[in-house]
């Protein structure tokens, strides 16, 4: 049998020409090489881990000012120095309502911010592992604020209580009471009330910037791909047709 003669109307590819690039990227891809996202085959990679782990601790941090706001927001509580202790100067004192206040609008606009920051500074890294950093971090930066709040001005409350003359009038320092942390089980600590409020506005914030996004995957794409390979010539275009009143090529 006589081997095939190539058709001459056929272009000929080498056979180690590079594949087409994978859209919005700048050439081949290696199949080896892990994605830019940090997360291969649906499994996070140690960086992405390392990532979130950074950002639960940032946010966390930021507790810190977020209690010294809510310290100097929140009214303290009068009270009155009896033998017995301290007992409220008012029948029923609006202070510790105001404080719970205070700490949940402060927990509310806290982590809208927080979803914002997230959404629009680590846009690259848009995902469920930016979601669970944003959560996580925000609830401990709820502790740490509330923490913080009750303890400035407890010790000079402590030495007042103890010092101080019968019928003498002085502040509590302010606290949460629709807040806190109960024990499950002794052992797991777990907490509830407005302390949650960081983390349920992180929630509700980043997943409706996700379901707004125009975007398939959260993170900006470019508008347009294109599918040629860097260094290829573009096709000569057709020749133009003859005008109508041209003359007609002589025919053999």
């Amino acid at each position: 049998m006589s081997p095939a003669v190539p058709d001459p109307d056929r272009p000929v590819v080498p056979a180690d020409a590079a594949s087409p690039p994978h859209p919005g990227t700048d050439g081949p891809q290696d199949a080896d090489a892990p994605p830019a996202d940090g997360v291969a085959a649906g499994v996070p990679t140690r960086r992405a881990l390392g990532r979130t782990a950074g950002t639960v601790g940032l946010l966390t941090l930021l507790g810190v000012p977020l209690g010294l706001l809510w310290a100097g927001l929140a009214p303290g509580i009068p009270v009155i120095k009896t033998a017995e202790g301290a007992v409220y100067a008012e029948a029923q004192p609006e202070q510790p309502i105001a404080a719970d206040g205070w700490f949940s609008l402060l927990g509310l606009g806290f982590g809208v911010l927080v979803a914002l920051g997230l959404w629009f500074l680590l846009r690259r890294n848009r995902g469920p592992l930016e979601l669970f950093a944003g959560v996580l971090g925000s609830l401990g930066a709820a502790v740490v604020a509330w923490q913080l709040g009750r303890r400035i001005g407890l010790e000079e409350f402590q030495r007042l209580l103890v010092e101080a003359p019968t019928g003498r009038h002085f502040d509590k320092p302010a606290d949460l009471r629709a807040g806190g942390i109960d024990q499950v089980l002794g052992v797991l600590p777990v907490p509830y009330g407005n302390l949650l409020l960081p983390a349920f506005a992180v929630a509700v914030t980043y997943t409706l910037l996700a379901g707004w996004s125009r975007w398939p995957s959260l993170r900006p794409e470019p508008d347009q791909v294109s599918w040629v390979p860097a260094g290829t010539t573009a096709p000569a275009t057709a020749p133009e047709p003859p005008a109508p009143d041209a003359a007609e090529p002589p025919r053999g």
